[in-house]
């Protein structure tokens, strides 16, 4: 069984795609898939979405980036893949660059190539740009764990393009909690969208992408050093910079009310917006968090990070 992790981004959503810093995060769940040889067609089956595709439909986008994948992991022989995904799709989690990965790495099997994280996060980019366009490759690095160390180690980073991943390690244990809209959200359209107004404004938009990659870089030594209130704080400060960029919604807005009304030290959206997911830093408050969402209607989970093995749930 080969696995991949899906992810949060917790500073640099956007601002990651033109050249910024982004920190993003493991989560202890994400894409698991098995490969087996077999004759004829390579052939794929995501089972949570029902769907079976071959390697040789153009015209379909899944096809299409399994093609991608089985190129990019190279060996020979036609394989039989299956993809189980423990998160939602469209929600800003990385979904997509873990069922990649996870495929990659069961393919890699199935053909007795070697892949490491590095070229497992290069199949996954191959697979991500037929869905995504211009992925800054985030998704991918964190889905693969290059430099992360694992979920259950940490599994923070900061990520530049071009720029070797760097790992974070948090000073103790980082309690976030993690709410889905039940808004879908495509990140290829709300990149678009974001590259538009940069078009149209770029000093403006150009010193949004400055003040997320600042507090970016705040945010690492704050991690690193414990400093939860400012992490929180820089959260909240990201949120509002990524609303002037118009990616959020009246949901996600209210996800991050609800969360700081309940004792979260920070709130912001995670991913590319225009729907999915919030993030909420709330140490010792993450029951509340919860049940503040739960409330209304907003499925949440939590994940710990710089937590030791098998302290994460």
């Amino acid at each position: 069984m080969a696995r991949a992790f899906a992810k949060v981004i917790l500073f640099g959503e956007h601002a990651v795609v033109h050249g910024r810093t982004a920190v993003a995060a493991a989560l202890d769940r994400g894409a698991a898939a098995e490969a087996r040889r077999t004759s004829g067609r390579s052939r794929l089956e995501l089972k949570a979405w029902g769907k079976v595709v071959q390697d040789d439909d153009r015209d379909d986008d899944v096809s299409r980036a399994f093609a991608a994948v089985l190129h990019e992991v190279g060996g020979e022989g036609a394989v039989d893949v299956s993809v189980d995904v423990q998160v939602p799709g469209g929600a800003g989690l990385g979904c997509s660059a873990a069922i990649a990965v996870s495929l990659a790495r069961a393919v890699a099997e199935a053909r007795g190539v070697d892949l490491d994280d590095e070229r497992a996060a290069a199949c996954a980019n191959a697979w991500e740009r037929v869905f995504h366009g211009n992925p800054s490759g985030i998704d991918a690095a964190v889905a693969a764990g290059c430099g992360a160390g694992g979920a259950a180690r940490g599994g923070v980073i900061a990520f530049k393009r071009g720029e070797p991943v760097r790992p974070i390690v948090p000073g103790g244990v980082m309690e976030l909690c993690v709410g889905y809209t039940g808004e879908p959200s495509s990140t290829k359209a709300m990149v678009e969208a974001v590259a538009r107004q940069l078009a149209r404004r770029p000093e403006v938009v150009e010193r949004t992408f400055d003040g997320i990659d600042a507090l970016a870089a705040k945010s690492i030594a704050a991690i690193e050093a414990g400093r939860w209130y400012e992490v929180g704080q820089l959260m909240d400060l990201n949120h509002a910079l990524l609303a002037s960029l118009m990616v959020s919604t009246e949901a996600l807005e209210r996800a991050c009310h609800l969360a700081r009304g309940a004792g979260a030290l920070g709130a912001k959206l995670t991913g590319g917006g225009g729907g999915g997911c919030a993030v909420a830093l709330a140490p010792g408050k993450v029951d509340e968090v919860l049940a503040a969402w739960k409330a209304a209607g907003i499925d949440g989970f939590v994940t710990r990070l710089g937590a030791p093995p098998g302290g994460v749930r």
